[in-house]
């Protein structure tokens, strides 16, 4: 006759081992640090235009609006931009979304555009439409918004050493978050950026990825060799999801 046996002690133990382990995000430089030179002119320039291969670009204009809630329209977005207006966060616009209301008391705004370019096509049909960024005509409330300026970001080869982290404060603007946790590895761990937007994720100064939350997968990789036994500094760059105040390391995958 046949006995089954249960561990219980040997279930605790394996499920000890494979808890997430939480990492508090509590410092922050701004976006502005990594600022390059700015480009004025009364209507939007692509990405191409600005000669900007990849990456990310501000698009920046003062705007006045008669009412409450107005509506903005990009008649083309490649591929990813975060709507700001005086700082406060609005919403997000890809190609097959590109309205959304914009809510402000009345009178006279700062309306800011965080573009990224996710990439390049390489082939098939679509291959001589391969503008990116902002390109045609923005309105709000039906009218043309001019007078632009945009700013190309220096993410991901500015050197982290060189940012300036403070403590965080309440506003809610794109910049780099920084953590410094304790670690003992053992083998590859995932980072879990369920909840985040759009950004770039830095491990010790060595480059981890990109992460979208549009994208199926909600975790990112990290190498045992990347992972050092004590305090480690992890270092993401943050588009949109600006009040997430932690992040976690996974033993597994994470998807949507």
């Amino acid at each position: 006759m046949l006995k089954t046996v249960v561990f219980p002690m040997m279930t605790f133990l394996l499920g000890s081992t494979l808890m997430a382990q939480e990492i508090r995000i509590e410092r922050k430089a701004p976006v502005s640090q990594v600022y390059k030179e700015a480009v004025e002119a009364e209507s939007i320039l692509s990405f191409n235009d600005l000669n900007v291969e990849f990456g990310y670009v501000l698009y920046q204009t003062e705007i006045n609006t008669d009412a409450e809630n107005e509506e903005l329209e990009l008649e083309n977005v490649r591929d990813y931009a975060v709507v700001y207006v005086d700082g406060k966060l609005q919403g997000t616009l890809i190609d097959q979304r590109k309205k959304l209301t914009i809510k402000a008391d009345p009178g006279t705004h700062i309306l800011q555009l965080y573009v990224e370019n996710i990439g390049r096509i390489t082939y098939g049909p679509e291959i001589t439409d391969n503008s990116k960024g902002l390109f045609g005509t923005i309105t709000l409330a039906g009218n043309d918004l001019r007078n632009w300026k945009m700013i190309p970001l220096n993410v991901r080869n500015y050197p982290l050493k060189d940012l300036a982290f403070e403590r965080r404060a309440s506003e809610s603007s794109p910049g780099f978050y920084q953590s410094k946790f304790e670690h003992n590895p053992s083998e590859n761990s995932y980072l879990n950026i369920t909840g985040w937007g759009m950004g770039e994720v830095w491990l010790n100064q060595k480059y981890l990825g990109s992460y979208w939350e549009e994208e199926k997968q909600q975790s990112i990789l990290i190498p045992s060799e990347y992972l050092i036994s004590g305090q480690n500094e992890l270092v993401i760059f943050e588009l949109k999801n600006n009040q997430q105040k932690k992040i976690s390391l996974s033993p597994t995958p994470v998807f949507k």
